[in-house]
């Protein structure tokens, strides 16, 4: 392996012939040092045969970097300068994300009168043929395709992360190019949202990440990633630097303080700046509410014994055949207790629960056996085990009022009222559960609500999406939530249902569990 200088010189010299995109149109383009390092180590290295030494290079970079540009660049020089006959593919999970180097090479394209002569573009077919060698370049995406037989010369794959499955990238590299001499397989991508760490994009990150790191050995990988390491201080301007090669030329400084500024004030912001600007693969399941961060800074320190004969609030959630029946009691702050706190009740029906545990890969046995569940006989949850649970609770704890969804559940709260459980209707709208929520999320950042270690309820908390209004008003959804919240809407209701009793304080000098706090602030 060694370096060629004229051939990492050709693609480079190519290149700063062009002219720029977008923002930066009719501007020269003048390649920054990453962008120079990068070609001149991919086009450069070649083996004992003069033919380039890789044949995958793995360019992982933040968002507004640039790489869509350069990978443009290099589509129109091998179009440019390839052999006879070459083919290029620009792929993506959608044809919209695989036109986007089509459409940036075509612009560079217009832009010079000699490659419009020699380039011909047929923008319906969202293809760009060298006249004089035939090579062509073609969009093609996961949406539609019929990939067999194709011979590459290059692909180029742009964010292999948001690829629904891994049927393109197969195809794609599987056996394809197989009689070129030289093909080349760019992988330019930013990190994924895949929590499950499921997907294509995934395991080609892993795969680049260990290559990277001396794991594994693969000659034929070229791998260059840009991001911030897990301990790295994310509000460092080093930081940024670190994982922004481009900052300061495509992208602002300021604009990345502004942005930083608002990762301090949300946590829905922080996860945006993680994952976007400083290219973290998001590993927190968050699909729309609070994340399992905020969850987990909550648990309490206390004992189950010290709410025995204390006032609380229950919010009960009633299921249909396949959801969880929910209860949360909560408890307001009161003497011997300086926080809000939450304990949850939750039922299945035991019928098919094996069948679901192994096709939803949920531990509902598990959860059974540690008594965070109640599996109940049938098909569907029998209401007597919850009637029966909450008149328990009643005796237990100073059970003020119970809020319940009206729909199917006057039978059940007719049945708690003649147990002398006083019961209101708690309407499944945004006017009656949004003031609930944003109180439960205030509460819980200023340490003023803690709850049980309850592995289900964690899960449902993270599964929770949600719907906004114009307003900003905010309500769960069930039917977009990524699995069952029902622990979760439970836990709002009972808060929905204090909010009518109760004049919630969000000061937090009323109240001294200063252990607490900064657990939650640490």
């Amino acid at each position: 392996m060694r370096i060629d200088k004229a051939r990492a010189m050709e693609p480079i010299e190519f290149i700063q012939m062009l002219k720029l995109v977008d923002d930066f149109y009719g501007q020269p383009f003048v390649l920054m040092d990453w962008q120079y390092e990068t070609i001149w180590d991919v086009y450069g290295t070649v083996n004992d045969e003069g033919y380039r030494q890789y044949r995958y290079a793995y360019l992982e970079i933040p968002k507004k970097n640039a790489k869509t540009t350069l990978i443009a660049g290099l589509g129109v020089y091998h179009l440019t300068c390839d052999g006879p006959q070459g083919q290029i593919y620009c792929c993506a999970a959608d044809r919209s994300q695989a036109s986007l180097v089509y459409k940036a090479a075509v612009s560079m394209i217009d832009q010079d009168d000699e490659l419009k002569k020699l380039l011909k573009v047929t923008e319906s077919r969202k293809e760009i043929v060298n006249v004089e060698t035939g090579t062509i370049l073609k969009v093609l995406s996961a949406e539609a395709y019929t990939k067999h037989g194709i011979n590459p010369t290059v692909v180029i794959f742009d964010e292999l992360h948001a690829q629904p499955n891994r049927d393109l990238w197969d195809i794609m590299t599987f056996g394809a190019g197989a009689a070129r001499k030289e093909p080349l397989w760019w992988i330019i991508t930013t990190a994924g949202d895949d929590p499950d760490r499921k997907s294509i994009g995934w395991e080609i990150h892993e795969h680049a990440r260990k290559i990277r790191d001396g794991e594994l050995s693969d000659p034929t990988w070229y791998v260059r990633m840009y991001g911030a390491d897990e301990d790295d201080d994310i509000f460092d301007e080093k930081t940024w630097y670190k994982a922004n090669p481009s900052l300061g030329q495509t992208i602002s400084i300021e604009s990345v303080r502004q942005e930083a500024l608002a990762a301090r004030n949300s946590e829905a912001s922080e996860r945006l700046f993680r994952w976007l600007r400083l290219n973290q693969w998001i590993s927190l399941k968050r699909t729309g509410w609070q994340p399992l961060s905020l969850w987990d800074k909550t648990e309490g320190n206390w004992n189950l014994s010290d709410l025995v004969g204390k006032k609380c609030y229950v919010g009960l959630d009633l299921s249909s055949t396949t959801d969880i029946t929910a209860a949360c009691y909560l408890f307001p702050p009161q003497d011997g207790i300086p926080e809000w706190r939450a304990l949850y009740d939750a039922w299945i029906p035991e019928d098919n629960m094996k069948e679901r545990v192994a096709r939803d890969h949920v531990p509902y046995d598990r959860w059974v056996n540690q008594k965070y569940l109640t599996a109940t006989p049938g098909n569907v949850v029998d209401y007597d085990f919850v009637q029966a649970k909450i008149v328990y609770a009643s005796k237990q704890y100073d059970l003020s009022v119970l809020g319940a969804d009206p729909w199917n559940s006057r039978m059940l709260t007719q049945g708690l009222m003649r147990e002398d459980v006083n019961v209101v209707e708690i309407q499944q709208t945004m006017a009656q559960l949004s003031p609930a929520m944003k109180m439960i999320e205030q509460l819980m950042k200023k340490g003023l609500l803690s709850h049980e270690v309850n592995p289900l309820a964690r899960w449902c908390w993270g599964n929770v999406a949600i719907a906004v209004d114009g307003n900003e008003n905010i309500k769960p959804m069930k039917n977009k939530s990524q699995d069952r919240i029902d622990v979760i809407v439970a836990m709002i209701i009972a808060m929905a249902t204090a909010m009518l009793f109760e004049e919630v304080s969000l000061d937090v000098s009323e109240f001294a569990n200063e252990d607490f706090l900064d657990k939650l602030w640490s």
